[in-house]
């Protein structure tokens, strides 16, 4: 692991840079949660390490708590995210334990897996064309694809929190990196187009 996986501001300036589209950044704003969500209900069908006792709790038929694969990604992305950004993190904890417990009890649902299923899917394919059609570029998995799927809802919850004024001077620090980062893709593009250019001829 690297000192910049840690890094709130290198981690959020990779992601942001693929994400700077009003329109791709809204696509994201409703199609990342979805896929976080259906993941949750999809990754109950993987049976959780056997050193884990077998907890179920019932709150409700739509609130269902189980010590299962789920449960524990979802602990692994709230510490990360702890890490990156305390604060933040933890006014993010509450959506995704409800996520949690609302895709767990769906899966028990006779058409809960096949529903997750299409919707993980439509979720995936919005976020294709939010970067084709909007963004102009490929999305941030194909160059890093564990950061992506990990720091995505991430970056989702603090794009809302930023809008409501949510540490401004980091707001700004962000946007600069961001601004300074994507010259250097574009240079960096432009350089290898002229090199394909030269080599065509």
């Amino acid at each position: 692991m690297t000192p910049s996986l840690f890094d709130i501001r290198k981690q959020l300036t990779f992601y942001g840079s693929y994400h700077t589209n009003p329109i791709n950044v809204l696509i994201h704003v409703f199609g990342v949660p979805a896929i976080v969500w259906s993941a949750q209900a999809l990754l109950t069908l993987i049976p959780h390490p056997t050193f884990l006792p077998d907890i179920r709790y019932a709150f409700n038929e739509f609130l269902v708590f189980d010590m299962n694969t789920s449960a524990i990604f979802t602990a692994f992305y709230l510490a990360y995210y702890l890490i990156l950004e305390p604060i933040a993190a933890l006014l993010y904890a509450p959506q995704m334990v409800l996520s949690l417990l609302t895709a767990t009890a769906y899966a028990y649902r006779p058409d809960g897996i096949r529903n997750a299923i299409i919707v993980q899917v439509v979720s995936w394919v919005a976020q294709f064309l939010g970067h084709e059609l909007a963004e102009g570029r490929a999305p941030a998995l194909l160059d890093n694809i564990a950061g992506a799927l990990v720091l995505g809802p991430f970056f989702v919850h603090l794009e809302l929190l930023f809008m409501v004024g949510y540490r401004p001077s980091l707001h700004k620090q962000l946007q600069n990196d961001v601004g300074i980062e994507i010259v250097r893709i574009r240079k960096e593009e432009g350089r290898k187009r002229r090199l394909a250019e030269k080599k065509s001829n």
